[in-house]
């Protein structure tokens, strides 16, 4: 079995391969603009009480980690409902070191779905 290696197959192979992006350009924690915030999206976000949970308390006290909301749900899903929040365009997430702050993206909602946030909170009696 040859397993000689010819210069031209190698360069072809290198030219193949593919670099991941580097951490230093990857955004960990991608938001979409306001202008692409979907009704869906966002509904479907505020529909589980968990989610709804942490969204009623970014209302009364901005800016929190996601440790201080101490819910009754293991970190993976915890990690999960975080993800739709942002994703959806709910909140807003930036990391302080290791710790990532979380802030209810109130503007662009109410921009983009006037009184949609109110009253979904007015209902969940916030």
């Amino acid at each position: 079995m040859d397993t000689h290696v010819t210069q031209a197959q190698a360069v072809a192979a290198s030219a193949r391969l593919v670099e991941p992006p580097s951490l230093e350009t990857q955004d960990p924690l991608s938001h979409p603009v306001c202008e692409d915030i979907e009704l869906v999206a966002v509904l479907h976000a505020l529909s589980d009480p968990m989610r709804l949970r942490i969204v009623a308390a970014l209302a009364v006290d901005d800016k929190r980690t996601c440790k201080s909301f101490n819910l009754p749900v293991t970190k993976s899903t915890c990690t999960h409902h975080f993800r739709v929040l942002r994703e959806a365009g709910v909140i807003r997430q930036r990391l302080e070191g290791t710790t990532r702050l979380n802030s209810l993206r109130r503007e662009d909602l109410d921009q983009r779905f006037p009184g949609l946030l109110e009253s979904v909170l007015k209902a969940a009696g916030v």
